[in-house]
């Protein structure tokens, strides 16, 4: 029963959430998005070099053998227009479910804790929680990047970005369960994690390739993406608090207070039969 709950609780904050944010990137993310993979288009690549003579026979089968043969699948991606925006909300609405199951998940084990906390109140503080975790302290060191920028390094900044998250995840979990004075010193170290271990850098020239009146539009797109990528990371945590606060008055926070309630008085009838 509270499991049922739990998912279609889930999943009904989802589709709202994930509309909202599907409908705001349409009309602030897109427009950035579309003008810089315009631009894309025009970067240079660099030249391979040339193989000298005497290797000559080995390139061409190397070529040979990574070229596509004539039965090869070709990469799907979505159309532009409608198509590319169904698939966007279906990622929304797919990660929206997944953080209301997180968010609503640890307001059951506060409430279970013995949280005296509201439900919309609880709700938005783990939405803080979740906001400070999975954006703002991995951005911090790895901001928001567009079409047409050069990334390397992928392996270590995806590791950077799981600790950065998982430091802020394990400060909130501090400030919010501990009970002894380590409650202040823990969060400030574990944020501190990440960036005494350092966050990979950029490459040198992110926008090599590309000329300088293209670089200076990119940048001043970039600019504005990484902007509207936080504006957008707040709407979304702020829209899943408040419905999950609302859902889970609703529909999840009668179901676990009866069976808190069926424990408790379980665990007293153990004791006075003892």
């Amino acid at each position: 029963m509270l499991f049922q709950r739990l998912i279609w609780s889930a999943l009904g904050v989802a589709l709202l959430v994930g509309s909202l944010q599907s409908a705001v990137q349409q009309w602030q993310a897109v427009p950035i998005i579309l003008a810089a993979e315009r631009f894309e288009a025009q970067k240079i690549q660099p030249e391979e070099s040339v193989a000298p003579q005497a290797a000559q026979g080995h390139s061409h089968a190397a070529t040979d053998a990574h070229e596509p043969g004539p039965d090869a699948i070709p990469e799907w991606t979505p159309k532009d227009g409608l198509e590319r925006s169904f698939w966007t909300w279906v990622a929304n609405v797919m990660y929206a479910s997944s953080m209301a199951l997180l968010v609503l998940a640890v307001m059951g084990v506060s409430l279970w804790r013995g949280s005296a906390l509201s439900s919309r109140s609880l709700a938005l503080w783990v939405a803080a929680a979740g906001w400070l975790s999975l954006h703002l302290w991995p951005a911090l060191g790895l901001p928001a990047e567009i079409p047409g920028m050069d990334v390397e390094q992928l392996g270590s900044r995806q590791g950077w970005w799981a600790l950065a998250a998982l430091s802020a995840a394990l400060a909130c979990a501090s400030l919010a369960w501990l009970r002894s004075p380590l409650r202040w010193l823990a969060p400030i170290l574990w944020l501190a994690v990440p960036f005494v271990v350092g966050a990979p850098q950029m490459a040198t020239d992110s926008l090599a390739g590309f000329g300088p009146e293209a670089k200076s539009v990119l940048r001043q797109l970039w600019q504005d993406f990484v902007w509207v990528s936080h504006g957008l990371a707040v709407l979304f945590w702020v829209s899943l608090g408040l419905l999950c606060g609302s859902v889970f008055q609703r529909w999840l926070r009668p179901v676990l207070m009866s069976a808190m309630s069926a424990d408790t008085s379980s665990g007293n009838t153990m004791k006075e039969n003892k």
